[in-house]
């Protein structure tokens, strides 16, 4: 229940943010946030990260229920700590909030633009995926060096600790 409530979360966010920009911000003009660091643009992203695969939605739909379903299925069975899951749950949010404008709309709705570097605009949904993933990853390798050290102490051989 907290997985789905995290992901729910992730999607409410995404989608009021998107709704709010989408009202308030006319397409294509932009209004800062953070002046000379980030600003508010109302971008259609009809492609994936970076653009890529633009026009192409009715594919990254396909891929991308895949995706969900994948990891809601990772997220059932796998033997993960409880901060993984919370990670995963991040990143199935966010795919759900991305997939919800590909549906609705036929194209994905951006809004923050760094100012001081050329990046991607990226949405709220983008952050929950890219820091659901990096923290999932991290929490990962802790937790599988974790069980080994412990196998080790279990078996009587040294660890590098010893």
């Amino acid at each position: 229940m907290l997985y789905a409530i995290i992901a729910a979360v992730a999607i409410a966010l995404d989608q009021l943010f998107k709704h709010w920009i989408v009202t308030n911000v006319s397409y294509g003009t932009d209004r800062a946030l953070l002046p000379g660091i980030v600003h508010l643009t109302n971008v259609k992203n009809t492609g994936a990260a970076f653009s890529l695969f633009s026009n192409s939605t009715i594919l990254l739909t396909v891929v991308t229920i895949i995706f969900i379903l994948c990891l809601i299925a990772y997220l059932i069975f796998a033997k993960l700590d409880v901060r993984c899951r919370v990670c995963l749950s991040a990143v199935i949010g966010g795919a759900l909030g991305n997939l919800a404008d590909r549906l609705r709309l036929g194209y994905v709705v951006d809004m923050f633009e760094v100012e001081f570097v050329h990046y991607a605009i990226f949405n709220i949904a983008d952050c929950f995926i890219v820091v659901g993933v990096i923290l999932f990853c991290l929490f990962y390798i802790f937790s599988e060096l974790k069980s080994e050290k412990a196998l080790k102490s279990k078996s009587g051989e040294k660890t590098d600790g010893d």
